[in-house]
């Protein structure tokens, strides 16, 4: 008898990590997004002539007005423009570049002298590594896995193998 409730758990248990797997692993497919990688170094290039869009009101149509980053990105702001431009508290003057490490998540809303808004949005996100999945399914597969065990015995209640068989009462 205890052979079978352990064997029924277990499968149960086995059988929320499958489910769980599954429902997880497909979900992050459909909605994978830019925080689905590893840190890296990414350069934002500031073109030659954006002072002067930036005077008249245009944006440069290669600079992105919000950004999405994962912590350890490492922001590299390289300035071709005759004019020093900034970023938050980089200071990057013309024919230069300088870096900002991403440390910490967090959405960020740095004054940006490249942007006709003047502000640049930094969307810094916490990765989602292969640990971070695995930790999704196991929290979430361990307690489908028990209410599959818990629902097993209550839908199919275990009988002793030496129980007579039960009467139904005359009447």
């Amino acid at each position: 008898m205890r052979k079978l409730i352990i064997q029924r758990t277990l499968i149960s248990i086995l059988a929320g990590l499958l489910i769980s797997t599954i429902i997880n692993e497909t979900t992050f497919f459909f909605l994978r997004s830019a925080a689905g990688r590893a840190p890296q170094r990414i350069e934002l290039v500031i073109p030659a002539g954006t002072a002067e869009r930036v005077a008249n009101g245009e944006s440069s149509p290669s600079l992105p007005a919000n950004m999405v980053f994962v912590t350890g990105d490492t922001l590299v702001v390289n300035n071709q423009d005759k004019e020093t431009h900034t970023l938050g508290p980089l200071l990057v003057p013309s024919g230069t570049s300088a870096s900002l490490i991403l440390d910490q998540a967090n959405s960020y809303a740095y004054t940006c002298s490249f942007q006709p808004q003047r502000y640049m949005g930094l969307d810094v996100r916490e990765p989602v590594t292969t640990w971070t999945r695995l930790y999704g399914i196991i929290f979430s597969g361990l307690p489908l896995g028990a209410l599959i065990a818990l629902y097993s015995i209550v839908a199919k209640p275990l009988k002793p193998k030496n129980a007579p068989p039960s009467e139904s009462p005359a009447s």
